[in-house]
Parts: C-alpha cells; sequence; structure tokens
C-alpha cells in the first residue's frame, strides 16, 4: 500500500493545529456561505477534496466570481478571482485573529468583498474571529496527514455514493464540525429537528435534517486517531440494536462508531470502511423500510464501456 493513503495521525499529536485550522476552516466557509446560492442541506458551503487539500465552490463577490483552496502540500491558502488576481495567505502559526485580518484584506483586493457573522458555530466557546489570539498552532506535517486521510476516504466514500441511484450528497467536508460526510436520503421527509447544536441557531440544523437520510462520515476526534460514524434521521425502532463490530453504538452520539485507527491497521482498509458504510446503511434502510430496490443501483453497470481495457484505476481495493 501507497505511504500517502492512511496515515497515521494521533488526535493529542495535532489536537491544537486541529483546533486552530477549524477556525480558519470557519472563516473562509462563512464567506462561501453569503457569496453561493442555498442548495439542499447546506450543501452550497461545504469544501471539497482536492489535490492540494480543500477548496471551496465559485463564489460570487460584488465585481468578481472567487474560488479559494487550503493547500495542504505547499500549506498557503490561495484565493483566485474570475478578474484574474490571486493573493496567497500562508498557512503558518499565527493567531485566527491574524489569519481572519489577512482574509479581510484579501477579499476587496479581488473583487470579493462581503460581510460575514465573524464568530465559530458548532462550538461550545465562540470567540469573534477578530479576538481570537488563542488559538495559533500550525504543524505542516499533521495538516497533510489530515488531508491525506480525508483523500483516503473519500475515496471509498465516492465509491460507496456510485451505489445509490436516489438523491444523495456530495462527498463533503463540512467546516461547522470539520466532518468528511455523505449522507442518502430516501425521498421522505422528516420530522422537524429539535436538537441543539452549541452556537448554531436550529433553523441550520432544522435544513441540514429536513428530509429522511442515512449519513456517514468520518471526524478528526472521537477516538485515538478520528473515527467514522453513521447516523439515520429519523431513527426507526432497532437502530441501536445487534452485532455491527467492529463498529459500536455511541449511545451519547446515537450514531454507529468505527476508530480510523481500526481502519488503517486493518488488512484492507478500503474495504473495512466500505463493509461499515454499507452495513449502517443497510440496516437504518431496512428499519425504516426504505425502497431500496428503487433506490439502489450497480455502480458498476456501465464498466465494460467505459474500461474496455480494464484501465479503471479506483476504488483501490474497495468492493461494493
Amino acid at each position: 500500500m501507497s505511504t500517502f493513503r492512511w496515515p497515521e495521525l494521533r488526535v493529542e499529536d495535532w489536537e491544537d493545529t486541529r483546533d486552530t485550522l477549524h477556525l480558519w476552516m470557519q472563516i473562509l466557509g462563512k464567506v462561501q456561505l453569503v457569496s453561493t446560492s442555498l442548495v439542499n442541506h447546506w450543501w452550497n458551503v461545504s469544501f471539497e477534496v482536492s489535490a492540494r487539500g480543500l477548496r471551496t465552490h465559485l463564489m460570487r463577490g460584488p465585481e468578481a466570481e472567487v474560488d479559494g483552496e487550503f493547500d495542504f502540500v505547499d500549506h498557503r491558502l490561495v484565493l483566485r478571482s474570475t478578474n484574474g488576481e490571486q493573493r496567497e495567505i500562508a498557512l503558518e502559526p499565527k493567531t485566527v485573529a491574524a489569519f481572519w485580518q489577512e482574509v479581510q484584506e484579501a477579499l476587496p483586493q479581488l473583487g470579493a468583498e462581503c460581510s460575514i457573522d465573524a464568530r465559530p458555530n458548532e462550538l461550545a466557546t465562540a470567540i469573534p474571529f477578530a479576538e481570537d489570539t488563542e488559538h495559533k498552532s500550525y504543524d505542516a506535517a499533521s495538516a497533510n496527514a489530515f488531508w491525506r486521510q480525508l483523500v483516503s476516504a473519500e475515496n471509498v466514500f465516492s465509491a460507496w455514493r456510485a451505489g445509490f441511484a436516489g438523491k444523495d450528497s456530495p462527498v463533503q467536508v463540512f467546516w461547522g464540525s470539520m466532518d468528511l460526510a455523505c449522507a442518502r436520503f430516501s425521498g421522505r421527509p422528516a420530522p422537524k429537528h429539535t436538537g441543539s447544536v452549541p452556537n448554531c441557531p436550529p433553523w441550520v440544523m432544522q435544513e441540514a435534517e429536513s428530509r429522511e437520510n442515512s449519513a456517514a462520515g468520518f471526524w478528526p476526534g472521537g477516538s485515538s486517531e478520528g473515527t467514522f460514524y453513521a447516523y439515520v434521521y429519523p431513527e426507526p425502532d432497532g437502530y441501536r440494536d445487534g452485532d455491527l463490530s467492529p463498529a459500536t453504538f455511541d449511545t451519547e452520539l446515537g450514531e454507529w462508531v468505527l476508530p480510523y485507527e481500526t481502519v488503517r491497521t486493518s488488512d484492507d482498509p478500503d474495504q473495512t470502511l466500505m463493509d461499515f458504510l454499507d452495513r449502517t446503511y443497510a440496516k437504518a434502510a431496512d428499519l425504516a423500510g426504505w425502497d431500496r430496490k428503487l433506490l439502489e443501483v450497480d455502480p458498476h453497470r456501465l464498466d465494460r464501456y467505459l474500461y474496455p481495457r480494464g484501465e479503471k484505476h479506483w476504488p483501490r481495493s474497495a468492493k461494493s
């Protein structure tokens, strides 16, 4: 196996960098929030895993369109404008307040000045970005390893997504919770979400969970090297029961969880993760009475036409 994929990254070794990077992502994510049109369940505000790191969608400013990319190879935030201009902000040890100021200076120069709610969401402590001198860590090797974790997981999540013909989300990174996620939808509405998330208005989660869905993702926390999770909303009776080992059900989170370390150290990490995605989804869909024959599809149905000489390169080892 290539050493690029499935890297070891202990949470305790990069927690300060993770928390600082999370806040930097929130700043750019909020710019995207006010500069794009609302798409189902906030899909317009997410980041896409790229060949260099994490990139935004195309964002619309008053004078030009821009996009942004956290480059975890050269360690810079690159902001590009349709007017041909580009600005770069170094990813290095610096306070959130300093990063915030650099972004605020760069956007007007690119024709993309905007106003955002300049406080974090989904965090218990919400220091305004302009005042946050507490978070100031950046370890380049750890940030690069985190990106490689995301690339590894995205490979499998995308292959899993290909087996669903119904409405499903892109494989995307949400800046509120700093997790890679993908969701499948039954096509039915869901009851109004009534749970609470720290420093997050209720209408945010009501939009996110407005349709019945089975979701899965990866979060860089919860266990020694991060955690894969799966949940269904609304949760049908019996979802928490049974044996889906090596996954376990976390009653506090209301989710099935699988440590990243368990996946990384398995004989076939891609297949171990694919099994987790398949089994948690199947349990949710069967218990909730989804029309699986209608919603599911053979992801390899056109392989004989698309890859007549067997030149397909992905997923590396996962089998749908």
